[in-house]
């Protein structure tokens, strides 16, 4: 049997749905989005309907021991080509032993799937992890990094033939963050309320199916800030103080800790005057998206951004209640953005 290395999440689904199946799947990791698509999709589709009453079994890790596992992963299949054995909670599981054992010599006609969530395998445990790799797929879902969200959201609607814009990217983005299984959601609701006739997403549409207001945002706030603009940035606050729910420190202040760490790194550019030069030097996906690096290095000098860099940290820290007995949220969101426009 060939050994399958670590594989990514696109891997797994392409050969699953060629019905290319592997005897073990080991899914762990702090993101439970892709643990589940990757789990429901073989409970619904390794099987037919009228094969599962016998064929398909649900675990446990609590419930059940490593022996129990392996046992029932050596049963034959009645009257069908697979049987599917899929373990919830399967970071509960003690003592791997059986398991270990099992893995290196796996039934072909069984489909295991042990879902461990909210974390990984012990790193001493190489052996295991070595048996889990030589039966079939070990993978590991890892949390989408913020900075990373916005390309997912475009990959995500294009996928499914629909266009969005850069503005309406980054208010889903900075509003809904980076809980998948949250997001994918609020993506298809708004794909639902497109019509057949025109399928673009707008920061409209965005503000009537989300609640997300086009006008007083993370996008916003961040433009204000990029290009200077005292009034609308102070209006923005004022909203966010009075509208907790609709943003606050703790949703803005990693949004504009990114920004300013990117356009510190934009000074050092080998060619920092041309818009192309610093989107390659930023690994930005177009030059379009280093314009407001360029407004930026127009409006701040680099000592300054430093020293905002340097506030950030310490606005971060208070927020989170450090040298900080009795500021409140709004106030601490205030005193960043008056430090930052002067």
């Amino acid at each position: 049997m060939p050994e399958a290395k670590n594989v990514s999440f696109e891997t797994i689904m392409r050969d699953l749905k060629a019905r290319k199946f592997m005897p073990v799947y080991y899914l762990m990791g702090d993101e439970p989005y892709y643990i589940d698509q990757i789990a429901d999709y073989i409970a619904d589709h390794v099987l037919q309907p009228e094969e599962r009453d016998f064929n398909q079994t649900i675990l446990f890790g609590s419930d059940t021991t490593a022996s129990q596992i392996a046992d029932a992963a050596r049963r034959y299949p009645m009257m069908s080509e697979f049987q599917v054995l899929i373990v919830k909670e399967a970071q509960n599981v003690k003592n791997t032993e059986a398991l270990e054992k099992y893995f290196k010599a796996p039934l072909k006609s069984t489909i295991l799937v042990m879902c461990h969530k909210n974390g990984t395998i012990d790193g001493r445990k190489k052996e295991y992890v070595k048996a889990i790799q030589t039966a079939g797929v070990l993978f590991e879902s890892k949390k989408l990094r913020d900075r990373d969200l916005p390309a997912y959201i475009e990959s995500y609607l294009q996928d499914r033939q629909v266009s969005i814009d850069p503005k309406s990217v980054q208010m889903i983005a900075d509003n809904i963050g980076a809980d998948l299984s949250r997001l994918t959601g609020e993506l298809e609701k708004l794909m639902i309320s497109l019509p057949e006739q025109d399928r673009r997403v707008t920061p409209q549409i965005v503000e009537d199916q989300i609640g997300i207001s086009k006008d007083f945002n993370g996008f916003e706030l961040r433009d204000a800030i990029v290009s200077k603009n005292v009034y609308k940035a102070n209006l923005i606050i004022k909203y966010f103080d009075e509208n907790p729910k609709a943003g606050n420190i703790y949703s803005f202040l990693p949004m504009l800790f990114n920004y300013f760490q990117n356009l510190m790194i934009a000074y050092y550019a080998p060619n920092n005057k041309s818009q192309e030069a610093v989107a390659e030097w930023l690994e930005l996906r177009s030059p379009w998206a280093a314009k407001d690096y360029m407004t930026g290095m127009r409006n701040y000098a680099g000592m300054k951004v430093m020293q905002i860099i340097s506030k950030m940290r310490e606005i971060d820290a208070k927020s989170k209640g450090l040298d900080n007995p009795n500021t409140p949220p709004g106030e601490l969101m205030k005193e960043l953005i008056f430090y930052i426009l002067h």
